[in-house]
């Protein structure tokens, strides 16, 4: 019979509670991922020679360092804020040699500064500044700076990274090229070093490198650290994807949600969990052996399938003849034959010795195994079928 109506109530508002109870659990998971993935990726951005980044690549071990010596560090991200901090007054410029500067922008930020320090240059800022090039790297061993620098003499030997070839003074000598290039300019001195081996969170202790970072940073007592960012581009504005979006897309969206927000709704009511019920049916036993060995036949594994419906008949045999449910398919042949008067070897042909070969074959042996059945519980149970 079927549930009281008010329990299969009280099951689905129940049911229904705990579905709106994992839907917004699931949607607060995915936000809170979604923060962390969105925080990261704004970190790892921040990450190289960044003096507000505490990750090994960093450079905010170095900013705290010029703070506590008295140096002012002044963070922009901005190509116009750079220009406007180094108008206020005398300071040393942080330059990255970044690609989203152009030429012309690099050397003005270079002219505007009373002193500048590239910490990550590439080919680009020291042909630009000292006629040069990258040539290579230097040795992971510290070396003197060999050089009339007094930033340099007094910090002592360090192990330097990128090496330059140039028409320029140089300090920490690798071979013919220069850890360290250093030329006199119109608006004061510009040197350009490898910082992301030297001046990084995790190397900032390493041998004199924090010593060659405040003496290079700290002479002016100001430093101006520009950090550009693609906004900073001199290439013409791109296209945002709002303005590449053709103007019915947005609506399209719009109405795509709404759409499938309304189908979930009104097929989510429609469809509600499933009532069980005892139904007043019974399937016969000899009905679904010969269902299973038909489902079977479809398999095209007769063998298989034979085992399948052996074991099946061989326990439901041994159960109505009392024996143990340890015996196995000889014993409960012995004792089918015994009890019903008929050949062993036909029986034990039934029930573990003749091989289906064929879907035909298995049919005929889940009949057998039926009739065996229904013989064994008429001989027990006069007047009875196998149910």
């Amino acid at each position: 019979m079927s549930a009281p109506p008010l329990a299969v109530r009280r099951g689905t508002r129940s049911r229904r509670a705990l579905t709106w109870a994992g839907i917004v659990v699931v949607l607060i998971v995915a936000g809170t991922i979604g923060a962390l993935l969105a925080s990261s990726l704004q970190w790892s951005g921040r990450e190289r020679l960044d003096p507000e980044s505490a990750g090994p690549d960093g450079a905010r071990a170095l900013a705290r360092i010029l703070t506590q010596h008295g140096v002012d560090v002044q963070v922009v991200r901005d190509r116009e804020d750079a220009y406007e901090a180094l108008a206020t007054a005398p300071a040393t410029l942080v330059l990255p040699d970044s690609a989203y500067l152009s030429d012309e922008t690099f050397l003005g930020l270079a002219d505007a500064a009373a002193g500048v320090v590239v910490m990550e240059p590439r080919s680009r800022g020291i042909r630009l500044l000292f006629n040069g090039r990258v040539e290579g790297y230097g040795d992971d061993a510290p070396v003197p700076p060999d050089c009339a620098l007094p930033a340099a003499r007094r910090a002592g030997p360090v192990a330097v990274g990128a090496a330059f070839g140039a028409d320029a003074a140089g300090c920490y000598p690798a071979g013919d090229e220069f850890g360290l290039v250093w030329a006199e300019r119109p608006a004061g001195r510009a040197v350009a070093v490898d910082g992301t081996v030297l001046f990084t969170n995790d190397r900032l202790a390493a041998g004199g490198n924090a010593a060659l970072a405040v003496n290079l940073l700290g002479e002016r007592g100001r430093v101006v650290w520009f950090v550009p960012t693609l906004t900073d581009s001199d290439g013409a504005d791109a296209a945002t994807l709002g303005e590449l979006t053709p103007a019915w897309v947005s609506p399209a969206i719009v109405l795509l949600i709404c759409a499938a927000a309304g189908t979930i709704l009104w097929r989510g009511r429609r469809f509600g969990p499933l009532v069980r019920e005892r139904l007043p049916v019974t399937v016969r036993g000899s009905e679904t052996t010969r269902g299973r060995a038909h489902l079977y036949a479809e398999t095209r594994d007769a063998a298989h399938a034979a085992a399948v419906l052996r074991r099946g008949a061989t326990v439901r045999l041994g159960r109505m003849l009392g024996l143990p449910a340890t015996a196995d398919a000889t014993a409960v042949a012995d004792a089918v034959a015994a009890r019903l008067g008929r050949a062993g070897g036909d029986v034990h042909g039934i029930l573990h010795l003749d091989r289906p070969r064929t879907d035909r074959d298995l049919v005929i042996l889940a009949r057998r195994l039926n009739d065996l059945e229904t013989a064994l519980t008429s001989a027990l149970r006069p007047g009875k079928e196998t149910r």
